[in-house]
């Protein structure tokens, strides 16, 4: 049944709608479990008069078999009637049987930067024949390239550690995300670590996770990894390592810390591919004895708590009820690509006027500081606020919470079993080597077709930059009225924002090298507002959160923060709109001016006359008309209200005030008629008459004429 039929129920459907997947390929590849009692299928019979299906059951009463339809299989991975699909490892991966459980913990005052003395020492480590190696992990290299999966993965024994003395730390990273190649120890209390590269390459050594047990507390420990390949790093601007133990866990309910002293992070001696190589290194003191702890460089999240997380929103009676959980696709080692669907369900027809949002996260697998702005979004676009249920009546949201839960799984930094980058093969057609973004795409180009789609946003994290930020795509050369319009849900998001998001570290660009990404290929397709959202590892620069760390509750806010501009952008009193507008009008003619004093000896009245006859500025009444049948519709049924109706008196009052300093509407009204003639715009748009009666009503005392 499509989610678009005029008859649509939301509560009876067990078939995945079409707008998650081209095919029901995936239905052969979940477990079937099959009543073994007094019942035959059609297809046992000899007899022509049955089918042959295996979805009619007979049962034998009262002397006669009876017809019935099989009970529906669980299609998409995520049931109450049974476990969650086991994770699945390519064949020659080692994988402990312990499960490694992290408890969720936010530190009651933000935590520091570090801030270096001076006296950081570099540790070069030659190599030495007398060093001890207590941690070897399995060759990444022994096939060349993906060959199988197995649940689990190597089914042999696992090679056990070996009889340390009592002051040698043991390591372990063969767990879920976990990545440590190898583990030296080069004197009493110092350990040489190498991370492992993402499989079936020899790069993108950068995400590490692993566990340390044995330990003395109150020791001096140094730690120093000497195998990565970015020449610029957060740990030069202060970012610090993150700690886990499970007794403080356990007694003080504390969880990840930032933690380290003597921290550096420098370029070390080249290795033997005549590469050169950059360490990190940073002392710690234990807290207890015999502990076991975690080091990692961002906040785990795994595969296995997206699905515990999906488990938990398909038993809840209400969240069910909006939130269908479906299988976009499989991976190439089989593991279940997830795709949620976030709407208040409707019976009639009034769904197809919805537009649509799409959120996808993950698709770098060491960029977990993505999933916890997912898990965020997530928790409130699915809570019970007003906001919420507003974000829901209006909007069909698209949501693929993680892209590469293959990467995911192994402990890759950045790329798929493929050895590849997905986000730079949008455009690839092998979609059996890249299943997850090939069928993204193809999902977004049929919902096109059905409705129209206001916004996209992958969502990632960023190694060398503080805060958070994001990367649109730059319409001039496509439609010089759009040029400034994309970027105001931004800086809407940054006004919303202001100690986490920064505006001025926006770019709004389309590079050659990017042009396989989601968000330059979504735009392409004629997505206007296609963003990526780019997330610090480390913190932030801004307000009250200068100098701290992101903590993941600092993350998961985004989440908030993302649905709060999205109301603000999609508002019918456009009060704000067209303040962030015209801010962004005095930012470009600020640029331009800087830019042509810099190159020229232009006078300035000339400069200013020819900025104030450009036809390259904002053109507002296109966004206007973009947005018309969306406005229409809430007004009829609910004005999109809710924190605005706490200051959209002010607002009002505020604005009434400053007059014209908030905008020429008549102005604005005048370069649309004007570039009108530009723009080719497929969507329908209302007669200009009524536009601006419209706006008249929403916006009074503006000067409109």
């Amino acid at each position: 049944m499509s989610e678009d039929s005029e008859k649509e129920d939301y509560s009876d459907r067990t078939i995945s709608d079409e707008d998650e997947s081209d095919e029901d390929m995936f239905m052969k590849f979940v477990s079937e479990d099959f009543h073994r009692c007094a019942l035959l299928t059609a297809d046992s019979f000899g007899d022509p008069f049955f089918p042959r299906t295996t979805q009619i059951l007979l049962e034998y009463q009262l002397g006669r078999w009876v017809p019935r339809l099989r009970e529906p299989r669980d299609l998409y991975g995520v049931s109450s009637s049974g476990p969650l699909s086991p994770t699945r490892w390519p064949y020659h991966c080692e994988v402990i049987d312990e499960k490694v459980q992290h408890i969720d913990w936010t530190p009651s005052c933000p935590e520091p930067v570090y801030i270096p003395t001076g006296l950081e020492t570099e540790p070069l480590y030659p190599d030495s024949k007398e060093d001890t190696v207590v941690y070897l992990a399995e060759d990444a290299y022994k096939e060349p390239c993906f060959v199988y999966s197995r649940v689990g993965g190597n089914r042999t024994p696992l090679k056990q550690p070996v009889d340390y003395r009592d002051n040698t730390l043991m390591f372990e990273a063969r767990f879920e995300s976990g990545n440590l190649q190898k583990a030296v120890k080069v004197a009493e209390y110092e350990y040489q670590l190498t991370v492992r590269p993402d499989l079936f390459t020899n790069k993108h050594t950068q995400w590490y996770y692993f566990q340390v047990t044995n330990m003395r507390a109150g020791i001096v420990y140094r730690f120093t990894i000497v195998n990565f390949t970015k020449p610029a790093s957060l740990y030069s601007r202060g970012m610090r390592p993150l700690f886990y133990s499970e007794k403080e866990a356990k007694a003080h309910h504390i969880g990840w810390q930032r933690i380290g002293d003597q921290i550096k992070y420098y370029r070390n001696n080249p290795g033997q591919d005549g590469r050169h190589y950059f360490s990190l290194t940073w002392t710690f003191q234990f807290p207890h004895n015999k502990d076991t702890c975690y080091f990692a460089h961002c906040y785990p999240y795994t595969y296995t708590n997206l699905q515990e997380y999906l488990s938990g929103i398909n038993n809840d009676p209400v969240r069910s009820k909006f939130c269908k959980i479906r299988v976009l696709c499989h991976t190439l080692a089989r593991n279940m690509v997830y795709i949620l669907t976030i709407t208040t369900p409707l019976k009639n027809s009034d769904s197809r006027k919805r537009k649509a949002v799409i959120l996808t996260a993950r698709v770098h697998p060491g960029e977990t500081n993505s999933s916890w702005i997912m898990k965020g979004f997530l928790d409130y676009i699915l809570g019970n606020s007003s906001d919420a249920q507003l974000l829901r009546d209006t909007f069909v949201f698209k949501v693929v919470p993680m892209l590469n839960p293959d990467g995911v799984i192994v402990g890759n930094y950045r790329c798929s079993l493929a050895g590849r980058d997905l986000n730079r093969n949008y455009t690839s057609l092998l979609k059996e080597s890249f299943p997850s973004v090939w069928y993204t795409r193809n999902m977004v180009h049929r919902l096109m077709e059905k409705r129209e789609v206001i916004l996209y946003c992958d969502l990632h994290g960023h190694s060398r930059k503080e805060n958070i930020f994001m990367y649109g795509c730059d319409g001039s050369d496509r439609s010089k009225t759009l040029y400034l319009q994309q970027r105001i849900f931004p800086l809407m998001l940054s006004k919303n924002c202001p100690d986490k998001f920064s505006f001025s570290a926006c770019k709004f660009n389309v590079q050659k090298s990017k042009e396989g990404t989601g968000r330059v290929v979504m735009w392409k397709m004629g997505i206007r507002n296609s963003f990526t959202m780019e997330a610090t590892f480390c913190g932030s620069t801004l307000g009250n959160k200068r100098g701290t760390h992101f903590s993941t509750k600092d993350l998961e806010s985004m989440g908030y923060h993302f649905c709060d501009s999205l109301l603000d952008y999609c508002d019918p009193d456009r009060t704000k709109y067209y303040r962030c507008l015209k801010e962004l009008e005095e930012m470009e003619r600020h640029i331009t001016l800087e830019k042509v004093f810099e190159d020229s000896d232009t006078p300035v009245i000339d400069i200013t006359l020819d900025l104030e006859s450009s036809s390259r500025g904002s053109d507002s009444s296109e966004s206007i008309d973009s947005l018309t049948d969306l406005l229409k519709l809430t007004s009829q049924k609910k004005h999109l209200k809710t924190k605005k109706e706490r200051n959209s008196t002010t607002a009002s009052h505020q604005n009434a005030r400053e007059g014209q300093e908030v905008y020429d509407r008549g102005h604005l009204l005048q370069r649309h008629k004007q570039s009108n003639s530009d723009v080719k715009d497929t969507r329908p748009n209302e007669p200009g008459d009524c536009m601006v009666d419209y706006f008249r009503r929403q916006l009074p005392n503006q000067g409109l004429v």
